[in-house]
């Protein structure tokens, strides 16, 4: 018996209340001494820390490195390893697009090629604006290759999502991204014999792209990556949990996540208070809330140390407000880390703290990597989270006679 089986059987609806904040990327290494979480100010954090038990989280497995999908699947008490979704849904989703049961959809990103090298993979992050408006050229100038539809749809600052609709499309491709900078842009490859033709067809589309954007001077290029379906064996939150819940998140790729979960997505503004403010508008609706904090990865993720520390330190003021609703279970944690040294995910385990009437705290005073590490939780997979916090809000029935 899985998890999954076990939820079914044991969940029980209940008023009591959970939260999860997720700082996204939170998790760092040192620089000079201190890793983010070290180095900020943040007194309210750690006044949860003290308030809580603590430990440390594995997304995945020890020393992989997680994409933001699966790490978020963990935490959501789906097992990573056995649900792999493709970005392209997940953005796809987020964003609004409707995509049909044979339609092919993929994450794109414009980015910066020079000489046949990405030396830019998100453009210099353009406005939105300037998306859109490439988009809409891209639309245009390339609406139709062999038969098969192509749209694309402008998200934030340098993302779109690419649709492709037509007969015989397969998703078995693997990733047209280098993943890191200064690298050859690389083709997507089938990954059967029937994906041979959606392969060509996406090799032929960025060929073309570049000819349409030849001019520009930062978006001249695409990488696509996360080429996936729309899947079917998913089962919703609800369904497993017996919960009400609601996901507050501004970032594509997590609204479509937590809508293929089956959560209500809220709408929310740019603002971090605007999380805050949006969860207290809605707090009589939902028993489970999970809110998305993403600056502490964007700063990660382009190597700005200083800034994410000063994303610590925004989120901290608000926390109290969290306080104050007295949930039944609040949680902290990401979903995986991003130190800035390395600008990118890593494998790192992520910080965690849990406060609850029904747990004790430990002797953790600061919310910090290190001192999580010595919290009563220990260092656990990630995949544990839920059914603790489900316990906590004691909305898991006993477990045999």
């Amino acid at each position: 018996m899985n998890w999954e089986t076990l939820a079914r059987e044991l969940a029980q609806p209940t008023d009591s209340k959970i939260i999860l904040l997720v700082m996204d990327g939170l998790g760092g290494l040192p620089v000079n001494g201190q890793t983010e979480l070290e180095a900020a100010r943040k007194p309210n954090l750690d006044e949860t820390a003290r308030r809580g038990v603590c430990g440390l989280t594995d997304p995945v497995l020890m020393g992989i490195t997680p994409g933001s999908g699966p790490a978020h699947l963990s935490l959501f008490g789906y097992d990573p390893l056995h649900y792999q979704l493709g970005r392209g849904i997940l953005e796809a989703m987020g964003s609004g697009v409707e995509v049909g049961r044979e339609d092919v959809v993929a994450r794109g990103n414009f980015a910066t090629l020079h000489r046949g090298l990405v030396v830019d993979r998100r453009a210099g992050r353009i406005l939105s604006e300037e998306n859109v408006r490439l988009c809409q050229l891209l639309n245009q100038k390339l609406p139709e290759i062999n038969g098969i539809k192509i749209r694309l749809f402008p998200g934030k600052e340098h993302r779109f999502v690419l649709k492709l609709s037509g007969p015989g499309l397969s998703d078995a491709l693997t990733d047209a991204d280098p993943q890191k900078e200064g690298k050859p842009a690389v083709p997507a490859r089938a990954l059967t014999p029937e994906a041979e033709f959606t392969a060509g067809l996406v090799n032929q589309f960025l060929e073309e792209l570049k000819t349409v954007l030849a001019a520009e001077p930062k978006a001249n290029y695409a990488l696509l990556r996360g080429f996936s379906k729309f899947p079917s064996h998913l089962p919703s939150m609800p369904a497993l949990y017996q919960l009400q819940p609601a996901a507050i998140a501004n970032y594509p790729m997590y609204r479509g996540l937590t809508r293929l979960l089956g959560m209500e997505v809220l709408e929310v503004g740019p603002q971090t208070g605007d999380i805050f403010s949006v969860l207290e508008k809605n707090y009589g609706r939902y028993n489970f809330f999970y809110l998305h904090y993403k600056k502490t990865d964007s700063a990660g993720e382009d190597g700005r140390y200083e800034d994410k520390i000063k994303a610590i330190e925004e989120i901290d003021a608000f926390i109290p407000r969290l306080w104050q609703l007295k949930p039944e279970v609040l949680v902290i944690t990401s979903d995986h880390s991003t130190p800035s040294v390395l600008k990118s995910h890593s494998w790192h385990p992520n910080p965690f703290v849990l406060v609850s009437d029904r747990a004790p705290a430990d002797e953790v005073s600061r919310f910090t990597e290190k001192d999580c590490a010595r919290g009563s939780l220990g260092r656990f997979p990630a995949l544990q989270a839920m059914p603790l916090m489900l316990a906590c809000a004691l909305k898991l029935k006993k477990f045999g006679a």
